[in-house]
């Protein structure tokens, strides 16, 4: 990062170690040269031996502080037990080196076992120089005080070493569930694939594969007709073959046109969402498309959607999965209302409640098959409906909504959509395993 010509270096774990040496180093001579004056020839070699400490560790020591126990990391190693022996043998402060020398044996180290034996090779220097500067009087002070030191190494550095093994171990599981996580995904998104390839071949087996299949075999009886009238050539009965291969013809262009229908219907259910525009404009373009199309007569009152007369706002705008849901449903409505209602007028209308938002598609055709079998007058939809019912069932098990299909007075039939308008946090009330069974009809 930047801020006006100064540049801020992050600092790394190097630079932090450099840091650390320099300030032990200048410290420590502070205390030589400055503290007790005047600076003798002692003093002297003390500060030449942390000058020559300083020169191992930039000239090859902080290379190796990488924990791989190299010949080098080794070799550093030495030179700061050797060091330590001489400078406390010149003088005892030296002894303040070891906030340094210890941390450094630990990180040179490629293991515990070989961190342990570096601290406790560490013991002989210090008893060594405090043998020389003091004498044979001076060892055991020497041995008590590296002990001491080895000591507090030791539990300290195994205390360190504990927390960077836990963290590469929930590292290590972070990354596994990761891992996992992605495979999941990955696993979530084929399952999606696989059951949008079943939903689009039911559908296409319900209503072009079945057109198809009835137009082949229209055509093949008109061909048949069409060729005993030529072999019936002048005789009376030549013209009933043409009459019925006339009437096959006009039965053909119509199975044709319903087979077309029904292919604009599956396109207009799988295309996408117009995010741009508002549901209640979507919903309009939609009847209105409708009726050009069948010449069914639509009405729509979408005024709980929130749009008043003036073109304001007058309701709080629905989540988006909520608006997706109800245009589909929308969709399928009016697609049965093509395929099987035969009507000649039909209403999409919204209602909105405090908690709930209801879609009716309602038309003046037959009426649902098979109502008069329940008691209520409605059924349930069961897979023998064809795919629309179950799509509508998959699409609004996101949502925890439900469906109601039912004879209207005094004819005809009604769908009406219910979608709880729940928090985006909130669970669905309705899992997708149980909506997936069938919409209440």
């Amino acid at each position: 990062m930047t801020a006006g010509p100064w540049t801020v270096r992050r600092m790394t774990p190097q630079r932090w170690w450099d840091a650390a040496m320099i300030a032990v180093s200048v410290m420590l001579t502070g205390i030589m040269t400055l503290l007790d004056p005047p600076v003798s020839g002692d003093e002297w070699g003390v500060v030449g031996v942390i000058a020559v400490v300083l020169a191992a560790y930039f000239a090859w020591g902080r290379r190796t502080l990488d924990g791989s126990g190299s010949v080098g990391g080794l070799l550093y190693a030495g030179v700061l037990l050797v060091s330590l022996a001489v400078g406390i043998g010149l003088d005892p402060t030296f002894s303040f080196m070891q906030v340094i020398v210890f941390p450094t044996l630990w990180v040179i180290s490629r293991s515990t076992r070989q961190a342990v034996a570096l601290n406790l090779m560490a013991i002989v220097p210090v008893a060594i120089g405090y043998t020389l500067y003091f004498g044979a009087d001076g060892l055991p002070s020497g041995i008590a005080v590296g002990v001491l030191s080895v000591a507090f190494s030791l539990a300290f550095g195994s205390w360190i070493a504990g927390i960077e093994k836990a963290g590469a171990e929930r590292a290590r599981l972070l990354d596994e569930l990761m891992a996992v996580q992605g495979e999941l995904a990955a696993a979530n998104r084929e399952a999606g694939v696989d059951s949008e390839r079943a939903r689009l071949a039911r559908e296409i087996h319900d209503t072009i594969a079945q057109s198809l299949t009835g137009l082949v075999m229209v055509a093949q009886r008109a061909h048949g007709d069409l060729e005993r009238a030529a072999d019936a050539a002048g005789d009376p009965a030549a013209s009933e073959h043409l009459v019925r291969a006339t009437a096959d013809v006009e039965l053909i262009e119509s199975m044709a046109r319903d087979a077309l229908t029904e292919a604009r219907g599956l396109v207009a259910a799988i295309s996408p969402v117009r995010v741009e525009s508002t549901l209640a404009e979507a919903l309009g373009r939609l009847a209105e498309r409708f009726q050009r199309e069948t010449g069914v007569v639509v009405r729509s009152e979408l005024a709980a959607l929130g749009v008043g007369a003036s073109g304001t706002a007058s309701a709080p705008p629905l989540r988006a999965e909520l608006e997706v849901v109800l245009l589909r449903c929308a969709q399928e409505g009016l697609a049965n209302v093509r395929k099987h209602a035969r009507a000649t007028a039909a209403s999409v209308q919204v209602s909105r409640r405090e908690n709930a938002i209801s879609l009716v598609i309602s038309d003046d055709g037959v009426g649902p098959g098979g109502a008069a079998t329940a008691p209520s007058g409605s059924r349930r939809a069961t897979a023998g409906d064809g795919f629309g019912l179950a799509g509508m069932a998959d699409r609004l098990a996101l949502v925890g909504g439900s469906a109601r299909l039912e004879p209207a007075l005094p004819r005809g039939s009604r769908l009406t959509v219910t979608v709880p308008l729940a928090p985006e946090h909130a669970p669905s009330p309705e899992s997708p395993l149980d909506a997936a069974k069938g919409v209440q009809a």
